[in-house]
């Protein structure tokens, strides 16, 4: 990560996000919803990437340090909490429904979108200033929509959307290995060989580094590079095989079971 900017007071607010696009490293001393009403929001820390299409939302904790990255034309919308109505010390993936969806929107709407320079594009740039104006509208009108939206927050479903990242140096080469190729079908003991160490190592280390056995951290991986790619617009059948699977009933099949909904509503609510 980059130089790491500290704001005291999470930003509310809708800020665009072109695809590639994304906010550097930064900590707020307040928490923080963020969520992408259209797109696909990725948000990075040092414990690994939490990635939610436009019917999930990501909590993050005060003093998480995090970035974002937009996937696909990305609307995303800010929400700075001074409390913790959901006891989460960790970022979380929420479901997010219709409801949800309306209120966030409404809660962040009439706010200056920040302007174009302070986001990044690819791997460059300057984050260096706030990530959305201030609120405006009545306040009475706004602490009733509040109330509803923390009731709605509270109620909403969490999802595993994470893909730790690993620290062993053995792990990493491998894991960094899937994630150039995801369809890399290879066995985890061919895949030690390559990492100089035996396949017994490198499921220790899953177990204990990424707190999931190997097979299910691959799953987690191709998932999220299915998100991805699904948010580019490349077709289902293309997103299977490019992400490791025999056929594109095979991959709707996982998708499914994983997120509750198939790939061809991914970006839908």
């Amino acid at each position: 990560m980059t130089a790491i900017r500290h704001l005291p007071e999470a930003p509310t607010g809708r800020r665009p996000l072109a695809p590639g696009a994304g906010i550097d490293a930064h900590r707020h001393d307040t928490h923080q919803i963020v969520y992408a009403c259209r797109g696909v929001l990725s948000v990075t820390t040092g414990a690994g990437t939490w990635v939610a299409p436009a019917n999930r939302a990501i909590w993050i904790p005060a003093g998480t340090v995090h970035e974002h990255r937009a996937h696909g034309d990305t609307d995303l919308r800010l929400v700075g909490l001074a409390d913790n109505p959901l006891g989460l010390g960790h970022p979380t993936v929420l479901v997010v429904g219709p409801l949800l969806r309306e209120l966030i929107i409404a809660y962040t709407a009439g706010t200056r979108p920040a302007p174009e320079h302070h986001a990044h594009h690819g791997h460059a740039g300057d984050s260096s200033a706030p990530e959305a104006g201030p609120l405006r509208g009545d306040g009475g009108e706004r602490e009733r929509l509040w109330a509803v939206l923390v009731d709605q927050l509270k109620r909403a479903p969490e999802q595993r959307l994470h893909l730790p990242t690993a620290r062993d140096p053995r792990l990493v080469a491998v894991c960094a290995i899937l994630h150039r190729d995801p369809a890399d079908s290879r066995t985890l003991a061919q895949l030690a060989v390559q990492a100089g160490t035996s396949d017994r190592t490198l499921a220790r280390l899953c177990r204990r580094e990424l707190g999931m056995s190997f097979p299910q951290w691959r799953t987690q991986l191709r998932l999220h590079h299915a998100l991805l790619l699904l948010a580019d617009g490349v077709a289902v059948t293309t997103v299977a095989h490019r992400c490791g699977w025999a056929s594109a009933s095979a991959f709707i099949d996982v998708f499914r079971r994983a997120f509750g909904y198939t790939p061809g509503r991914a970006f839908t609510l």
